[in-house]
């Protein structure tokens, strides 16, 4: 009778020891679950802070530019009438004759004479001295090409024009020859001598 009493003590006893083992181990997997997530959250947050701050951080430049750096002299520069030009183109030739030996477009004060004469002919196309005059300057300077086709332009030239004409056929005719071309040459010789029958063109003819 007795050790029925202690097998059924003994059995009541084995449920009571399950539900313990149970709960202990119930207890224990919601502890380590808790700490794994509180963990994992601290992490996260560490990761935010250190985004937003690198995000924040930034350099600010400061550039400037300058835009106005001169004047315009040119448009400042007061507009001359034709026959003003052409009274400084006179003034400016004198001064240059004067400091050059030779006279030469480029030159200062050659240029600047020319180009004052080439504003009172393009001023004023109706008169004929102010394009004479630029003509002049253009043989006077040595620009051949630019004194031949002016001095074209004019049509009837006088005595001491056509000679001035017959210079620049012959000087482009000689350019021409230097590089071969017969035709051209031809061409301002011939044009050159109904100017005027010069020495330089005859010699120059002889060679066509």
């Amino acid at each position: 009778m007795k050790k029925v009493l202690i097998l059924t003590a003994l059995l009541g006893m084995a449920p009571l020891a399950s539900a313990q083992e149970s709960t202990t181990t119930t207890t224990e997997t919601t502890t380590q679950t808790d700490t794994g997530t509180t963990t994992d959250t601290t992490q996260t947050d560490t990761s935010t802070t250190t985004d937003t701050t690198q995000t924040d951080t930034s350099t600010t430049t400061d550039t400037s530019t300058t835009t106005d750096t001169g004047t315009n002299t040119e448009a400042q520069a007061p507009t001359m009438t034709p026959a003003e030009s052409y009274a400084r183109a006179q003034e400016l030739a004198v001064q240059a004759d004067v400091a050059y030996p030779q006279a030469f477009y480029d030159r200062t004060l050659w240029k600047a004479a020319v180009d004052n004469a080439y504003m009172a002919s393009a001023g004023d196309t109706s008169n004929r001295d102010y394009a004479a005059y630029l003509a002049q300057l253009y043989t006077k300077t040595q620009w051949w090409i630019n004194a031949y086709n002016a001095w074209t332009r004019l049509g009837t030239l006088s005595d001491q024009e056509k000679q001035w004409a017959a210079l620049s056929a012959a000087k482009l005719a000689y350019i021409a020859l230097q590089r071969g071309d017969k035709a051209t040459a031809r061409t301002y010789v011939t044009q050159g001598m109904s100017w005027a029958n010069t020495q330089s063109l005859s010699d120059l003819m002889k060679r066509l």
